[in-house]
């Protein structure tokens, strides 16, 4: 039997211990991390480089980007090294560090996109107001604000996690250090800290989904007013990408979180671990520049500016 304080490493199962899937899941995995790296702060340099991405809307994207590469490198490189080299055993410290630093970014993105919906109600529904709401200073407060609350939320449940007794095993039945499957392995009395978990994550998640259920209610009310088909098209394209995020981020979140741990199905919750850790932060970048064509205009003008470069050269 092993307390906290002996507790000094944890094993990871990792996704599967079939040895002849272990290198093509490590070419994916690595595919997927390049394409995360590269669509991510791709997305952020684009922004930063072109002054007409110098409003709100790209603003908050750019936070989103470099949230979902943070969030996604806290997870991904240590399971690509596990399929590799067979490394699947993460220290006591690691492992809260992991966990830490994943509930920051995983809850600065779900205010984030709370942030980004109440942008779009004022640009779609305020539009001779937007300035005066969506000032500079209104659009760094509500950054600030997202991850703070990033970082108390995992203060908290990191705090109170790592304060219980682990006895039971040390092996993590998962890819990576999660709040449930890490908590499944206290031997302590842990109704309170499953009632902590279930409270602050959906308090989380539904604060933000009402700001963004009310503020797209708003938006398809003033859309529905709208006499000119181009402004009707104008106003659901600047919604579309955002609305397919929120769809995939809310759905893979509710199936993990907010239901009772005996509810748990390990291979559910593998798969929609790998959506939401890796799947996700790579797919993001793609629907934004997808569907958005200012940052498509953007991107092909960064390109072009960069073959005149060259062409200067040579």
């Amino acid at each position: 039997m092993e307390n906290k304080t002996d507790m000094t490493e944890f094993f990871l199962v990792g996704l599967t211990n079939t040895p002849e899937l272990q290198i093509p899941f490590f070419v994916m995995f690595t595919l997927i991390y390049l394409i995360t790296l590269i669509g991510n702060l791709g997305m952020v340099l684009l922004i930063l480089m072109d002054p007409r991405l110098h409003i709100p809307m790209y603003f908050f994207l750019s936070n989103l980007s470099l949230v979902d590469f943070c969030y996604s490198s806290t997870v991904t490189p240590k399971v690509m090294a596990g399929f590799l080299i067979g490394d699947k055993i993460i220290s006591y410290n690691a492992c809260a560090a992991q966990l830490f630093f994943f509930a920051v970014f995983a809850t600065a993105e779900n205010f984030l996109l709370a942030a980004m919906a109440f942008d779009r109600y004022s640009a779609v529904c305020r539009p001779l107001h937007y300035t005066t709401i969506m000032t500079t200073s209104m659009c760094v407060r509500l950054v600030i604000g997202c991850y703070v609350f990033g970082f108390l939320t995992a203060a908290v449940q990191v705090g109170d996690i790592f304060s219980l007794s682990f006895c039971i095993s040390n092996v993590i039945h998962h890819f990576f250090c999660d709040i449930p499957v890490v908590m499944s392995l206290t031997c302590s009395d842990n109704r309170i800290g499953e009632l902590i978990l279930l409270l602050m994550s959906s308090l989380n998640i539904f604060f933000a989904v009402i700001v963004i259920l009310i503020s797209y209610l708003f938006i398809f009310v003033t859309i529905l007013k709208m006499h000119s088909s181009e402004g009707y098209q104008k106003a659901f394209s600047t919604c579309a990408s955002h609305l397919a995020t929120v769809a995939i981020f809310y759905g893979t979140v509710t199936i993990m979180y907010l239901q009772p741990s005996s509810s748990h199905s390990m291979d559910t919750d593998k798969l929609a671990s790998v959506f939401y850790t890796m799947v996700i932060p790579m797919l993001n970048p793609m629907v934004y520049s997808l569907r958005n064509k200012e940052v498509k205009n953007a991107f092909t003008k960064m390109i072009e500016k960069a073959k005149s470069s060259l062409g200067l050269h040579f």
